[in-house]
């Protein structure tokens, strides 16, 4: 089986006493690449570095929404200045987030707006986050998209089948971590969703260190790459297919949006 990690937060404390051992057990557990994910200038230079270390990582490079009211007026001139490298394959992760509310909201809204125009500028995937926030985030997106289709994706996806559809529509990829594993009735809206999204936009990820999927939640510390595989092999099952076959679909879509080889 194929695999490509979409999102991981690789250059995290979580992943300092191990971080080489980490990407090993991803590689033997058949992940091919791993998309490190920045959340503000220093995580998004330490991605890069990271992409520049191991050939089985790329970088993305952005602002969070819960990091912007932390950013410094010299950062986003850094991300820019990321962007030029060649193993940076996104823009993000970006977005809106009610449930920490971290930044002002107008802040999370005008740094969504600055990382959506320079998704079109650079014609670079953007990496969008969204916590109890779609109500406010579909309008922006919707507006965005009026310039011509949406190029990036929703990540860990936990809207219903409807929301997944629209964005779908706009342009968008969706990709599904652990909490689609999640037996909880909650739940069951977003494994619709996952069942329904057209196989030419469907990703996996990790998000790691967070959301541990099943079996393993609960029952380890921390998220990592090679627990993709559990995903994978739930929206397998969800949707008709071998674990292989899921595999091989999501990584083209991958290799595809983010231009690797």
């Amino acid at each position: 089986m194929f695999l490509i990690d979409t999102h991981a937060h690789l250059d995290q404390e979580e992943f300092s006493a191990d971080r080489a051992a980490a990407i090993e057990r991803a590689v033997a557990a058949g992940v091919e690449k791993i998309l490190c994910v920045g959340i503000d200038a220093a995580s998004s230079a330490a991605a890069v570095r990271l992409a520049e270390k191991f050939p089985e990582v790329s970088a993305a490079v952005g602002v969070h929404p819960n990091s912007a009211a932390a950013a410094a007026p010299g950062d986003w001139d850094c991300i820019l200045k990321l962007l030029d490298h060649p193993k940076v394959a996104a823009l993000g992760e970006t977005g809106l987030d009610r449930y920490w509310d971290a930044t002002p909201i107008d802040l999370q809204r005008e740094y969504f707006l600055r990382h959506l125009r320079l998704s079109r500028e650079r014609n670079l995937p953007v990496i969008i986050h969204c916590r109890d926030a779609w109500d406010e985030l579909m309008p922006m997106l919707r507006h965005a998209a009026s310039a011509g289709p949406l190029h990036g994706i929703m990540h860990a996806m936990s809207g219903d089948a409807v929301m997944a559809a629209e964005c779908v529509a706009l342009g968008l990829h969706i990709s599904f971590a652990g909490n689609v594993t999640y037996k909880n009735k909650k739940f069951e809206p977003l494994r619709a969703a996952a069942a329904a999204v057209p196989w030419d936009r469907l990703l996996v990820e990790t998000d790691s260190p967070y959301l541990t999927p099943e079996p393993l939640r609960g029952k380890q510390k921390r998220n990592e790459p090679a627990n993709i595989v559990h995903t994978a092999s739930f929206l397998a099952e969800l949707r008709g297919v071998s674990p292989v076959e899921l595999g091989n679909r999501t990584a083209e879509n991958a290799r595809r949006l983010f231009n690797l080889s």
